[in-house]
């Protein structure tokens, strides 16, 4: 399975102009509000490596889909977080691919059982568009070459779940379909999921989170985009400012 995990400068709703890699190139981004209120995205800079943007409602052409899970606890304001056994000190959410014609809440539900066991959950939300980024260079060759494909990259859909269960639920072992992929886990603020890897995705749920940490703006940082590509035989990662 590949994961990828996007980190943007924190935005506030309506989603603004992202820089883009190709100076040729458009792509739609949507309100939180309204998925019928969008914008043209102008070129505005080059950028090297890989690129995060949102896009519409359907995952663009040449593009693996993928879920994001996004679970918190019953009040809402802790949000599930593991460490990867096969990446010492990444944390991450979990997610995974979308199997062919099926359902993306569907895929979300499924892949939080494989992986943490937990099925007592409820959607509360999800973000209306789907995070996009290029795999770089060397690491779509690889796959491509594993799988036999030809993608550009992949495109998240990510969902807000909450647990209806117990934390006893929580089993890294999953539900025994799939090789284990995480070592441990805690609950987290969302503040301290954004100091990590995944501000864009909190941001679309900020309305459902509660938190008291101030916004990202007014502290004054800039956000940085960072990408993990994991794959089956290996382990690339790719860094760069935003």
């Amino acid at each position: 399975m590949v994961v990828g995990l996007c980190r943007a400068t924190f935005l506030s709703p309506p989603v603004r102009p992202v820089a883009l890699r190709k100076p040729h190139l458009r792509f739609f981004l949507c309100s939180q509000d309204s998925v019928g209120s969008c914008e043209v995205l102008p070129p505005r800079r080059k950028s090297p490596g890989a690129f995060c943007v949102g896009s519409m409602e359907a995952p663009p052409a040449g593009y693996r889909s993928n879920v994001g899970i996004c679970l918190a606890n019953s009040s809402l304001d802790k949000i599930f977080s593991a460490s990867r056994l096969d990446i010492p000190g990444a944390w991450q959410m979990p997610q995974g691919g979308i199997d062919e014609g099926e359902d993306p809440r569907n895929a979300a539900i499924r892949e939080l059982r494989e992986e943490t066991g937990v099925r007592s959950v409820e959607i509360i939300a999800e973000v209306p568009y789907w995070l996009t980024y290029d795999f770089p260079p060397e690491v779509k060759d690889k796959l491509n070459k594993q799988w036999g494909t030809n993608w550009n990259g992949q495109a998240q859909k990510w969902f807000l779940l909450r647990l209806t269960g117990s934390d006893e639920e929580i089993d890294l072992a999953g539900d025994g379909s799939e090789k284990p992929e995480f070592g441990e886990w805690r609950w987290m603020t969302p503040d301290q999921v954004i100091e990590q890897v995944y501000a864009d995705v909190l941001q679309a749920f900020a309305p459902h989170l509660r938190s008291t940490a101030r916004p990202r703006e007014e502290r004054g940082r800039r956000g940085q985009v960072f990408i993990i590509v994991i794959i089956r035989f290996g382990v690339q990662m790719v860094k760069w400012k935003g």
